[in-house]
């Protein structure tokens, strides 16, 4: 079974007039992986898709989406998959991928249908492609590894680059996570924006009773959005994107733009923001 959501760009002077309900409806995706679907949302941030695969000891097949305008999703796209559940199996062009918890998957511009299979969910990322290039499993030893923060600010991490410069070749996507350390609860301070690119995090490793208070908005507006376990949220680029958990947790960003470049950020002082 297919669902897929469309959620339209905001701007930030509408962003301001939201109550909860509204922001949770334009930025947050909370039921994404369910058992026996695929599960998708289509943006208007530079065309991102987010979405969720849960085969549930059985297989899904992710090949037409209407939303996209090609007979099948990779025809002009590529796609990251990242598995943050039990081993599973993703196929596509004829190949057969294992993928063990944590394990990252990129695939081409014409790889065709996406087969999902086993017991993985199946975290799935696509942006606009405009060539050709290699599929490539990409395990955590493979990442390229970058550790900042400290246990005195409580924001002590390592974060993995899988879809990245520094390890492959993509088009526009760039896709890693980060994994806060015991003890650290904050992450991405301090806060920043990229204008030229659009971002997309999704929270997991958290425990039933924790939470993540996300914080968006212009940096002089700021807002907040609670997130729980294997929620997703949609980040415009003019909008900040740090945030501070009730435990340590992990989350995974995906991004797509103009280039594909990490450090491409604006960096908001801390007193500045509202």
């Amino acid at each position: 079974m297919l669902t897929v959501k469309t959620t339209q760009a905001v701007n930030p002077e509408y962003a301001k007039t939201l109550d909860t309900a509204g922001l949770r409806d334009k930025f947050l995706s909370d039921d994404l992986f369910t058992e026996g679907e695929i599960r998708l949302n289509y943006t208007h941030y530079d065309r991102m898709i987010v979405g969720g695969a849960v085969p549930n000891g059985a297989s899904l097949t992710l090949d037409h989406v209407a939303e996209c305008g090609t007979p099948s999703i990779l025809d002009r796209r590529e796609m990251g998959v990242v598995n943050i559940g039990e081993a599973g199996t993703v196929s596509a062009a004829g190949t057969d991928y294992a993928l063990n918890r944590g394990d990252v998957l990129y695939l081409p511009k014409g790889a065709g249908a996406v087969t999902f299979s086993g017991k993985g969910r199946f975290y799935i990322t696509s942006a606009p492609a405009h060539t050709a290039l290699a599929a490539k499993l990409i395990k955590i030893e493979d990442a390229a590894c970058v550790k900042l923060g400290a246990p005195e600010t409580a924001n002590e991490r390592t974060i993995y680059q899988f879809i990245h410069p520094l390890v492959m070749e993509s088009c526009q996507l760039v896709l890693g996570y980060t994994q806060l350390h015991d003890g650290s609860i904050w992450n991405t301070m301090p806060a920043h924006t990229h204008d030229r690119r659009m971002e997309a995090y999704c929270y997991f490793n958290l425990g039933d009773d924790s939470r993540v208070f996300h914080f968006m908005g212009d940096p002089a507006e700021t807002r907040h959005l609670v997130a729980k376990n294997e929620d997703v949220v949609v980040s415009p680029p003019w909008s900040i994107h740090c945030g501070a958990g009730t435990s340590n947790y992990t989350f995974i960003w995906a991004m797509a733009g103009d280039n594909v470049d990490y450090t491409d950020m604006d960096f908001v002082a801390m007193k500045d923001l509202r």
